[in-house]
């Protein structure tokens, strides 16, 4: 089978299952993961298929939702760099709101312990690396817990950042662009974000380039509304002037 052929039925396969593995394609058509691989990039710079973590997904499924291991594999140098970074828009002390997200939890795992500030979340992988930090006063907002992203949502979060005024919010998404704003697949999970970023004076975005370009289901914001994105070397320098005109200041680590 040549090489478009392969391609042709792997985006078959894609669309109908919804999700193709990089492992069970290369037994399939009895060919190396390598081949594969090359095949699923050549299909993702097509725009026909989204590549993710062993595997890829059809371009335009905007419902899709990696588990929490999975995104924790995903760009993980990247997404230290992003934390490290991340740590110069810390104020001296005061209040920040940590979001649901695997670069958010590397940033709290980041904070020095000799860091006096409070802490606001509805993510337990954050509480959970802040618990016992002694110079953190950790305040958890609670809600139904996602099973997928481990994050508290609906009207009891929804609630408790109405009442909160932060110095800054360091928020995460799944999707930004300059036509789609940020964005993630759920609904409950957006409304959250949404009032996580109204509750602070700035915010932050952690994103790594990766989500550049992307959209999914539910929009949170603009990036407008954000004064800070926090991202990798990834982004091309003409992509991060394109979102400096959009508003925020953008760090590239």
């Amino acid at each position: 089978m040549y090489a478009p052929e392969r391609q042709q039925e792997i985006l078959r396969l894609a669309r109908e299952r919804g999700r193709v593995e990089v492992l069970s394609l290369a037994q399939d058509f009895r060919v190396t993961a390598e081949t594969v691989r090359r095949d699923l990039k050549a299909l993702d710079r097509a725009g026909l298929v989204r590549r993710v973590h062993g595997g890829a997904i059809p371009a335009g499924r905007l419902d899709f939702e990696p588990d929490l291991a999975e995104r924790e594999t995903t760009a993980a140098d990247e997404k230290d760099a992003i934390a490290r970074a991340a740590l110069a828009e810390l104020p001296a002390d005061g209040s920040v709101i940590i979001d649901a997200g695997t670069t958010a939890a590397r940033l709290a795992g980041l904070l020095p312990l000799d860091s006096s500030l409070t802490v606001v979340t509805h993510a337990l992988p954050v509480a959970a690396r802040l618990a016992d930090h002694p110079g953190i006063a950790l305040h958890l907002v609670g809600g139904r817990v996602r099973r997928r992203t481990r994050a508290a949502v609906d009207e009891w979060a929804l609630r408790a950042y109405a009442e909160i005024h932060a110095d800054v919010a360091f928020l995460a998404t799944n999707g930004f662009s300059l036509d789609g704003g940020l964005t993630t697949p759920d609904l409950a999970e957006a409304a959250v974000k949404r009032a996580a970023a109204g509750a602070a004076r700035r915010v932050v975005l952690l994103a790594d380039s990766g989500k550049y370009g992307r959209r999914h289901f539910a929009r949170f914001g603009d990036l407008a509304d954000v004064d800070v994105v926090v991202t990798d070397a990834g982004l091309s320098a003409e992509d991060a002037r394109a979102v400096e005109l959009a508003g925020p200041a953008v760090v590239r680590a």
